[in-house]
Parts: C-alpha cells; structure tokens; sequence
C-alpha cells in the first residue's frame, strides 16, 4: 500500500507497522527520547543509559542541525554519528537521527537506523527523493506552516520513490498565539487514522517548548490514539547547547514514561 489516497481507513489490519530493532511501530507503542544535540560523548552516552531505563525504545539525537541562526550551535556531524553509534553499542537502542541535505543520505544511512526528516525540510523535495530510495524507515515531521494535505503528499514524495516504510509526526504548527513555542495539533492524530495507514507519532517537546507543559500533551495524545512519543531528553539541560528549555532530566522522563505506559495499558484493556 503505497500510496494514501487520502481515503478513511476504518480497518486496523490495512494499517502499515514498521519493524524497528524489538518494536514494531503501528503494532507496539513507541518511545522515543535523547538529547536535540549530539554534544559530546559522555552527554550521549549518559543519556541514552537514561532513556533505556526510563523504558525509551530508540534514541534519538541530532548530528546535524539546521537552526535559525547560523551563529548557533550545528551539530558535531560525522563526529557526532560516531558518537551515536557508540551509544548503540553500548545500549542496544536504535538510532534516530535527522538529515538535511540529500547529499548526505547515503553516508548517514551507514549509522542511523531511523531517518528524520526535519520540518523546515518537510518541502525539501530533493531530500524526501533521496531518502525514498533509502532502505531505512523515515519520521517525517510535519511543517509549522503546513496543512494535512501537504503533509501527507510530502509522504508521498518518499513511498514514489520506493520506501513504504514513513512514519509521521506531528510537532506543532506556527499560529498566532505566543505562549508556547508552537501549537501542539492533537487534533490530527484521529484525522490521520482516517485518511491514512501510516503510523502517526507526537513530539510534545517542540510542539510547547515548555517543561510544564510536555507531560500532560504526552497523555493527551496517548488518549488521541497516537502510535508514540518522540521527547527530548538531556543529562544536563541546563548545559544544553539547543533547546535547552524543553529538555527533560532523566527523572522527569522516568515519571512521565511510567505515567504514559499506565495510561496506554489501561486504554488498551479497554476498561473505561
């Protein structure tokens, strides 16, 4: 099935799962967490040992990151992919990891086990190209100023060129309001299941950019139907050198992990 159509999928066995190391995305419910930079060995290693135990299932964590500023820190690149690696070997977690230019693909795909793809590269059509003719799953985050339709065609752009194997994930879209850094739309969660049978994850972290705020969205999309959680997960937040304000301690992934896995239980018990 690659192609969406955009039509409603009523029956949960035409629905697509991507088997990943011991989980199975659309099957299983999937957490992934780790630090939005690669900044040094000890601090990916130290919390990848965090997301493990705090039940994570992949680690995620940038080499390369495309920010606002080019003054701003951009990654440690190759350094940091072999970095993850170590972290891989001494976890068994897989590695999630973005890339942003359609040049680097090949290479990256010798490290990572999961492709990100960014949203400011959502509409980056060269790069969806390259990674459809991977052989390695892709969390396609959706654009901040991007509508379902454009979303899902983006996805389109990657399973045409041969790679079935997209995952979605939806991390807040730009609107007027202020307080958080985005607009966390848990609304497309139900949506997607209707007009898709792609697996659908959440990124709470950059959908609020609020500590405070990235437990009770965790849940709430849980109870949305969401197939997983990508947080951002830091030994030391407040030595972060990106995003440092909505980086989770390990024991506040610990407490919101233990929370969500009750929750997923309960609903899958279907005891309400």
């Amino acid at each position: 099935m690659n192609n969406l159509k955009l039509v409603k999928i009523n029956d949960d066995k035409l629905r697509s799962t991507i088997k990943i190391g011991n989980s199975i995305i659309g099957k299983d419910f999937v957490i992934i967490g780790g630090p939005c930079s690669v900044e040094s060995e000890e601090q990916t290693l130290k919390t990848a040992e965090a997301v493990k135990k705090g039940h994570g299932n992949m680690l995620r964590g940038g080499a390369f990151k495309p920010r606002t500023s080019p003054y701003d820190f951009q990654g440690l690149g190759l350094k940091g992919l072999k970095i993850l690696e170590k972290a891989k070997q001494k976890t068994g977690l897989p590695i999630v990891t973005e890339v942003i230019d359609p040049r680097d693909v090949s290479w990256v795909c010798e490290y990572a086990d999961v492709l990100q793809i960014g949203t400011r590269n959502m509409q980056n059509y060269s790069l969806l190209k390259e990674v459809g003719k991977s052989n390695k799953p892709v969390i396609l985050k959706r654009g901040m100023y991007s509508t379902v339709r454009e979303w899902l065609n983006c996805a389109e752009y990657i399973m045409a060129e041969g790679n079935p194997e997209v995952i979605l994930c939806e991390r807040g879209i730009r609107t007027f309001e202020t307080y958080t850094r985005n607009t966390l739309d848990l609304s497309i969660i139900p949506a997607i299941k209707e007009l898709t049978h792609l697996p659908i994850m959440v990124d709470p972290s950059h959908g609020t950019g609020k500590l405070s705020l990235i437990e009770p969205m965790c849940l709430a999309a849980v109870a949305a139907g969401a197939d997983g959680l990508l947080v951002e997960v830091h030994i030391n937040p407040k030595e972060a050198k990106s995003d440092a304000d909505q980086q989770l301690t390990p024991e506040q992934f610990y407490a919101i992990t233990e929370k969500v896995l009750k929750l997923k239980k309960f609903m899958d018990e279907e005891i309400f």
